[in-house]
């Protein structure tokens, strides 16, 4: 056991947990206070109470659901390690699990991807190998130079080896283009789009064509459909759904 190990099992691992339905997060807390090792030092319903809980908490771990309204798991993942880097370890859940998706969340800071049908104790071993600093992707463990590995083969492997600037491919998109994405999804028009934000058409048109490249598709509406699949942006309701 090295250094970074003992140091971690001589102190409790603090979470944080954010999910936006009370269920599942009264679920997780009820299983994960069982532990001795563990305290849930929180809840957040939303993205921005989980930015502002883990500024005041500082937990060790963040287990954070993907599909939340405004901000989502991604979008506060990438400003949670902008911010602490290795400070805090994030653990994505979702219920879209593909390989396109692990790519954007470790992609985005995350250092573990679990599907919401993860068994209990195989979500307590993640936990805790995060706290210890690893990364967790289907259960193999890595140090930030393995999954830099993993990543760069993944990226070739979705994009194709003869695809050129495959590396701009699943990046993390910034909050504009996510903004600008949650527009599409509406069905609204690059001039709308500019009009809602306060942006020229051109700018618009700019981000989009950087969203299709960092998501890998080749228009908008395969753009919405991705974005709704995986849980980016909420499905809303059609405008009439009350008549």
């Amino acid at each position: 056991m090295g250094e970074r190990d003992v140091q971690s099992a001589l102190r409790k691992i603090n979470i944080l947990i954010v999910d936006d339905h009370p269920i599942m997060r009264d679920g997780i807390r009820r299983r994960l206070e069982l532990e001795k090792d563990i305290d849930v030092i929180g809840e957040a319903a939303s993205g921005e109470d989980a930015i502002r809980m883990v500024r005041e908490l500082i937990p060790n771990v963040v287990l954070l659901d993907i599909n939340l309204p405004k901000l989502n798991g991604l979008q506060v993942t990438s400003q949670l390690k902008a911010t602490y880097h290795y400070e805090i370890g994030v653990i994505l859940l979702t219920a879209h699990n593909d390989r396109e998706q692990v790519v954007h969340a470790m992609r985005s800071g995350a250092s573990a991807y679990c599907s919401k049908e993860i068994e209990a104790e195989k979500l307590l071993e993640t936990i805790r190998q995060v706290a210890r600093g690893y990364y967790v992707i289907d259960g193999k463990l890595y140090n930030e130079r393995a999954l830099n590995d993993w990543l760069d083969g993944q990226v070739e492997a979705l994009s194709g080896p003869f695809v050129a600037d495959s590396a701009d491919h699943y990046t993390p998109l910034s909050p504009r283009e996510m903004e600008i994405l949650r527009c599409v999804t509406r069905g609204l028009s690059n001039k709308e789009i500019a009009t809602e934000l306060g942006i020229s058409h051109q700018t618009v048109k700019n981000h989009m064509t950087s969203i299709l490249d960092k998501i890998n598709v080749s228009d908008r509406t395969q753009a919405a459909v991705y974005a709704l699949s995986r849980g980016w942006v909420r499905n809303l309701p059609p405008l009439n759904a009350d008549k």
